[in-house]
């Protein structure tokens, strides 16, 4: 607690902190000056992205409804660098990576909504059981290497910030009802209004469907989402001489989900990829997130303004699924249901042993609370300008694990309770994390060159708590495990205004990802460099960039959605390694001036990532690791291909994804069958119609040609992807 109040006098007398923010740009003056202002989002408008020194993407809302996308999974293909390994079909639990970063539940990048880091217990344990909902977003921003300095802890791969809808700068609104396959259906709706001095705004979302899969002998496979934010402002006039604004947010969001990690064998999947399980028929996953924050900006003079905010986070879950038959893992049952024909039966209804099927109620329940700022400082050097940043942030956050397991009999294809488990007897631990992180960066306007020169420090104490499952009381210490990690991460980014059209960019930073609570791994770290340019001229954009980053010590984390046959959360050191590749994009608009727009975009990943050195490990996705083994779940290339068509009150626009083939254990040479997942080209089709200036119909079909594809063969047996799904809706603006 020391740490924490130390920084916290530190923040009263130099006001400063983070990066990131909470900006929906909008062509108004009020809009323009929370634009300059509020600095705790990565860049805050497309303008911004073109003069960063490194790779970064912003997509703001008109593209975001050219699709109407409520996954973010779907709306992150078009990015290059990017990877997305799909687990249930809707994005509900996204798994994403940058640059080879790994894609387990996002663990290794930095995730934030409006600047604010968002996973449940971003330290402690950052995997993303909670993921903001996709519907009520009006923007995103991602920024690969040269995040580093800005945004924090994890600066490995890049950072990813979801932008929520904007208080409005006059009384607007909006209603969006759609419906689909699979019993589908969307309503999200919000409203708000600013005056002189005071706004605010209500939005709420509503999401559901009876999902996709096939449960034996019947049961559900859907989910119901509930999401509702509010927020307040309060600001003087924005011609002020000491502009401010507070805004108060706040939000609550509920899952109920009949969701399993109980996948397929090979050849259930060849006869019909969406059955389930009847073993899986009693799987559910319930969740409940709130949040609250306070946000303050002040410009204190023409050249020095201030962006803090305080921000609590509470989440919980429990997931209830299938564990085991007779102590053999369902990965094992599932990888080999020749040698474990009995446990192979039985999860597929056949009568069992009573105590055969242990279920497992997996309790967790987080929190993460701190405040951040940035103070920025506007000054000039002869003929160079500066911005400064000076952020920090102070956190603390908590993972509680409070799990016990039920055992189950399979009599007549139905799940038969036979042993009740006592709360907190499978797993009992408290994680907890406190954590200071302060960063300096200047963004140097010089001639045709802009600078961004900038240092992080992060410091991190952890700690771990495991206490009896004997009882599954609180009152038997059986260990408490505490360490500390430091860690200064420079970065130095570098732009040349080539021309008008022409911009040269490069930058050098290191990479960082801190341990977990009770590990015993290193930190991984890694040097990345990156180096690229960019051309736009008369509707023509283009960007290619290389980039390598090279791990001294890549670390791999056990966790049941990577499979288990471990200890969760264990933590393993691997050592040396390389991701190396190619990102380019290409976009025109072949009828910009005529009266039908004519975009198309182009995006390309590849992606080399191997081993340089050999170890033996107990995770799953790793196994006995050879020099020159190449790392799983990477796909060598990646394709994002648009082509659209827009009227005056009508557009058509067709997308299609190819997604490389992948290999799912680390290995070199031929990929064996049991552990390749095919190649897949993906097509998708959207069209709007706008009736007047509020009302428009849209339509879009996902996977346009009924494509059966696999998308993980973890955590257990193969998973399948969404199957063709139509949706229509009509959206009410006002």
């Amino acid at each position: 607690m020391s740490t924490l109040l130390r920084a916290a006098i530190a923040l009263a007398l130099l006001p400063a902190a983070p990066a990131f923010a909470n900006t929906a740009p909008e062509p108004v003056e009020a809009e323009e000056a929370l634009v300059r202002l509020d600095r705790i989002n990565v860049f805050g408008s497309r303008e911004e992205v073109e003069k960063t020194a490194g790779s970064a993407h912003y997509i703001d809302k008109k593209t975001l409804e050219r699709f109407n996308y409520r996954d973010v999974n779907r709306v992150l293909r078009q990015v290059p660098g990017v990877y997305i390994v799909e687990e249930e079909g809707f994005g509900l639990r996204p798994n994403i990576g940058i640059r080879g970063s790994g894609t387990d539940r996002n663990n290794r990048i930095t995730v934030m909504e409006d600047g604010v880091l968002i996973a449940p217990a971003p330290y402690a344990a950052p995997a993303a059981y909670y993921f903001p909902t996709m519907a009520r977003m009006s923007g995103l921003e991602i920024k690969k290497g040269a995040a580093s300095v800005q945004a924090g802890p994890r600066t490995t791969g890049g950072a990813l910030n979801l932008i929520s809808t904007a208080i409005p700068t006059e009384t607007a609104g909006e209603l969006d009802l759609a419906m689909g396959g699979h019993g589908t259906l969307l309503g999200h709706a919000w409203a708000g209004t600013q005056g002189e001095n005071f706004g605010g705004l209500v939005e709420a979302v509503r999401q559901e469907s009876d999902g996709f899969k096939r449960v034996d002998g019947g049961g559900d496979s859907g989910f119901v989402l509930d999401d509702a934010v509010a927020k307040l402002r309060w600001n003087t006039s924005p011609s002020a001489s000491r502009y401010q604004q507070l805004d108060l947010k706040v939000g609550y969001n509920t899952q109920d989900s009949d969701e399993t990690y109980l996948g397929l064998t090979e050849a259930d999947y060849a006869a019909d990829p969406f059955r389930r399980y009847a073993g899986s028929r009693l799987d559910n996953i319930q969740t409940r997130q709130s949040l609250v924050e306070l946000r303050h900006l002040v410009e204190l003079t023409d050249g020095i303004d201030l962006t803090t905010v305080a921000y609590r986070t509470e989440f919980s879950r429990n997931w209830y699924k299938l564990n085991d038959v007779q102590g053999v893992s369902i990965s094992s049952i599932l990888d080999d249901p020749a040698t474990y024909a009995d446990q192979y039966a039985w999860i597929t209804g056949a009568n069992s042993p009573a105590n055969a099927l242990r279920l497992r109620n997996n309790k967790r329940s987080y929190y993460a609370q701190g405040i951040q700022g940035v103070l920025g400082i506007g000054f000039a050097t002869g003929e160079a300008s500066h911005d400064l940043e000076i952020g920090l942030r102070v956190h603390r956050d908590q993972e509680d694990r409070y799990q016990d397991d039920d055992r189950y009999q399979m009599a007549g294809g139905e799940l038969v309770l036979t042993s009740d488990g006592a709360p907190g007897t499978q797993e009992n631990r408290v994680g907890d994390a406190e954590a200071v992180s302060l960063y300096l960066q200047d963004t140097i306007e010089w001639g045709r060159w802009v600078l961004s020169p900038g240092v992080r420090y992060e410091r991190i104490d952890l700690a771990r708590t495991n206490y009896s499952t004997a009882t599954g009381l609180r009152d038997v210490v059986l260990s408490r495990d505490e360490s500390g990690v430091d860690a200064l991460i420079p970065g130095f980014g570098a732009t040349f205004l080539a021309s008008d059209d022409l911009v040269v960019f490069a930058s050098l930073h290191r990479g960082f990802n801190p341990p977990g609570p009770g590990s015993n791994a290193d930190p991984e770290e890694s040097v990345n460099l990156e180096f690229g340019l960019r051309y736009g001229r008369d509707g023509l954009a283009a960007e290619l960039v290389g980039f390598v980053n090279d791990y001294s010590n890549l670390v791999g984390t056990c966790t049941a959605s990577t499979g288990g046959n471990c200890n969760i959360g264990d933590q393993y050191d691997g050592g040396d390694a390389r991701v190396q590749g190619l990102e380019a994009s290409l976009s025109y608009d072949f009828g910009a001036d005529g009266p039908v727009s004519v975009p198309v975009r182009l995006g390309y990943t590849f992606t080399n990532a191997e081993f340089r050195s050999s170890f033996s490990s107990s995770f799953g996705e790793w196994g006995d690791v050879v020099s020159g083994d190449e790392v799983p779940y990477l796909p060598e290339h990646l394709l994002h291909a648009s082509l659209g068509a827009q009227g005056e009150h009508w557009r058509l626009d067709l997308a299609g994804n190819y997604i490389g083939e992948m290999r799912t254990q680390a290995g070199q040479g031929a990929v064996p069958a049991d552990e390749h997942i095919k190649a897949v080209v993906l097509w998708e089709l959207a069209l709007g119609y706008q009736v007047n200036a509020q009302f428009e119909f849209y339509g879009r079909v996902e996977n346009l040609f009924d494509k059966d594809y696999v998308t993980a063969r973890r955590p257990a047996g193969l998973r399948p992807g969404l199957p063709r799904t139509a949706v229509l809706g009509v959206r009410y603006t006002f």
